[in-house]
């Protein structure tokens, strides 16, 4: 072959491989630290850049992104002297790749272990309950530590978090318990405070219903003291305003003795101590009227006879109709004597019913008369 061919080959391969030695295509995102001769010279970036072939060679290449590291659980002794197993996630960014590259030799594990010292230090002064309670105030003193560390390093730590705290199992165990009890205890609490609410409730709705029938007990037996002294005042008016005269009155009030026992569950019944007046009264007004004597004298004791014995039906007295042709010969005291006598057999006849219509054997009143 041809020398000059052969020269032209070899001349053409080392400008093509000198040509792809100079130029570098950088990706978005990363960082290249280039050394010439073994000294850090200069930091690529993105898009197309050329160096020195043989002389410029690429050191590290460097992502700029954030990162995210998880760490393995780490034993950690809290101030009460237990042992638990902490694992942290931590979100980091390169700043400054000459200093990644050439500050620290593992920028990853010098981060890891320095969060595990910083966590130790930290969790060493809180008990249990702090720890599992403070995670903001953990990872806010955990990012303080390490912002300060690695800012010499070219790293920003923007985030660290606790991913899990795991206590031992016996711990574990005896929260379960402490967490049962207090919901039991909350539920205890919650039922008697439900049977207070309804025994509360419900004694206002007795008191309530005790007042509203108090209330209706007092309106009708106002109502019907109304009307009963209305009764009253209408029979009063009545009276005064027909001018009744004693000899009515009188009658009226001898008409309404035998009704005393009148009742079957009477015992015991008063006569009032008017009788006598009432009966003179009435005997007066028979002897104003009357001319006769000894015939109308017996024409009122059978009259009066009748009216205490005539009646089959037992407890009940019929009171003697007046008559206006009636006459007495005898004068208005002997009248009056003898007309109170015969008021008080007809008082004894009554009561002497009363207490037959009290005994067994005896019919109720009204089944003899028909009503």
């Amino acid at each position: 072959m041809d020398p000059v061919v052969i020269l032209t080959l070899v001349a053409a391969i080392v400008v093509v491989f000198l040509v792809a030695s100079t130029v570098r295509i950088v990706p978005q995102a990363r960082r290249y630290n280039i050394e010439r001769f073994g000294r850090y010279r200069r930091t690529l970036q993105p898009g197309l850049n050329l160096v020195v072939p043989v002389a410029d060679r690429i050191n590290t290449k460097l992502d700029v992104r954030e990162q995210v590291y998880s760490s393995d659980p780490r034993p950690v002794i809290t101030e009460d002297n237990l042992v638990v197993n902490i694992d942290t996630v931590l979100y980091y960014q390169i700043t400054d790749p000459r200093a990644a590259a050439y500050e620290v030799a593992d920028y990853l594990q010098a981060i890891d272990q320095l969060t595990v010292t910083t966590l130790r230090n930290v969790i060493g002064s809180m008990d249990l309950e702090e720890t599992l309670t403070s995670r903001e105030e953990i990872n806010s003193r955990l990012r303080a530590v390490l912002d300060d560390a690695t800012g010499k390093w070219g790293i920003r730590v923007n985030r660290v978090e606790i991913k899990a705290i795991d206590p031992p199992h016996t711990i574990k165990e005896a929260m379960e318990k402490q967490m049962r009890a207090e919901r039991d205890k909350r539920a205890a609490i919650l039922h008697a405070e439900g049977e207070r609410q309804a025994k509360i409730l419900t004694a206002e709705g007795t008191k309530q219903k005790d007042i509203l029938e108090a209330q209706g007990t007092q309106q009708a037996m106002i109502l019907r003291a109304d009307g009963e002294a209305k009764a009253v005042e209408l029979v009063f008016q009545a009276v005064h305003r027909n001018n009744a005269d004693p000899k009515v009155l009188a009658y009226k009030y001898l008409e309404t003795l035998p009704h005393l026992a009148s009742s079957d569950n009477n015992t015991f019944w008063v006569i009032p101590g008017e009788l006598t007046e009432a009966v003179r009264t009435v005997t007066r007004a028979f002897g104003e009227e009357s001319t006769a004597g000894t015939a109308g004298a017996a024409q009122a004791e059978e009259a009066v006879t009748a009216g205490a014995g005539a009646d089959d039906t037992p407890g009940e007295a019929r009171t003697p109709e007046l008559d206006a042709g009636w006459t007495v010969s005898l004068d208005a005291a002997a009248a009056a004597d003898e007309a109170e006598k015969q008021a008080a057999a007809a008082v004894s006849d009554a009561k002497a019913e009363a207490e037959a219509a009290r005994s067994p054997q005896a019919p109720r009143r009204g089944q003899t008369s028909g009503g």
